[in-house]
Parts: structure tokens; sequence; C-alpha cells
């Protein structure tokens, strides 16, 4: 069993992430941008997919809602990287810091599937990750208690040295009632400060 280890999200954590770094490209007007990201590849919608259903199914709903808009829809499922510009500043050098100082690595992530697959062969820092729990393959989101359980016996690791680090409130607290000690992500800078105060790494 691995008794210490920190557990990163992804999206907002490691990567910065939002819909609008695609669609700005293809909409110009700004108001009819943030109408279609509010109305039509909204992240409701989109978070089906980091739940576990297909694009097969997903898009020819959509494109029969809004057959207007059927090319932006398109692009949503092909050029779903563009959603994701780079690196939250700082973090990825946090990932490489707790690896160098033996820490065990591991991340739990709404992602979906289809796109994890696309996207995971572009980073190579996950190939610093002993194992990587993705929503849409397991088809169990945060902050189910189930992916939290999931996480701790995959992983095979004593949850009260855990340390799991997330930008949404609502999963940290769920990690929190699996007994898996947490940090609500804001900036690396705060992140840093709390690693080191924990005995992750050195000051």
């Amino acid at each position: 069993m691995i008794r210490q280890c920190v557990i990163f999200d992804i999206g907002r954590v490691l990567f910065d992430w939002d819909l609008r770094h695609l669609f700005v490209k293809l909409i110009d007007d700004r108001d009819e941008l943030e109408w279609f990201v509010t109305h039509v590849v909204t992240p409701e919608w989109h978070f089906q997919h980091d739940a576990g259903r297909a694009l097969a199914d997903m898009l020819p709903e959509l494109k029969a809602e809004f057959p207007a808009h059927a090319a932006l829809i398109d692009a949503y499922a092909t050029r779903f990287n563009e959603t994701i510009p780079g690196p939250v500043p700082g973090s990825l050098e946090l990932v490489e810091r707790l690896d160098a100082a033996g820490v065990p690595l591991f991340a739990i992530t709404n992602f979906g599937h289809e796109f994890w697959e696309g996207f995971r062969p572009t980073q190579p820092i996950f190939d610093r990750f002993q194992d990587i729990i993705v929503s849409g393959t397991e088809k169990l989101t945060k902050p189910d208690p189930a992916i939290y359980h999931l996480a701790i016996e995959r992983f095979g690791i004593d949850p009260a040295g855990a340390f799991f680090i997330d930008d949404v409130a609502t999963n940290v607290a769920g990690a929190g009632a699996a007994g898996i000690a947490g940090h609500h992500f804001v900036d690396a800078a705060a992140l840093e400060r709390d690693l080191i105060a924990r005995n992750y790494l050195s000051g």
C-alpha cells in the first residue's frame, strides 16, 4: 500500500480549459459566441461526455436541435484539443518537483473517454503519473463517492496519506468524505505553499 501520494485533477488545475478557446476562432461576434456556449455547445451538455456518453450519441441529437450550427458542433468533436490552450502557469513545474522528490502521483479527472484518448498522447507530463482515473471511461464523475473509492482501491493508497487537488470545491469535499485531505486549487503559488506546509515539497 502507498502511504503518501498526491492526486491531481487535470482541467483548470494542470491545464487550462474553456470551450471559448476553440469557438472564439470560429465565431467572430462576441455576443454570438457567448450565446453559443450558453445555449448550444454548453459546459452542461459537454459534461455528458465526461459522464460516459458517446459522442456518436450526443452529436446527432444536438445537430437535430440546432441544425444551423452543425458545422460548429462538429468542430467541438474534431478540434476539442483546441479548448485546452496550454498548462496552468506553474502547475506542471510542481508535478515535476513532486516526481523528482519521489512522491507517487495520480489523477482523477472528469474528462470524456474519446477526448482523453486524443489529449493524453500530446502531453508527456502524464508519464510521471502512476495511474489516472478518467470519468468518461469509468462512467463515474466527481464528486460521486464511488469515484474516490475506486481510486483508493485501484491506486492501492492509504487515504489518510493522500492529498487531492481540484479547482471545484464540491470535488474536494467529496474526496474529504472518502478520507482524503484536499486543496481547493486557485493558483500554483497557493498550492506550492500548501504542499510545502504538508511536507510533500521542501521550501
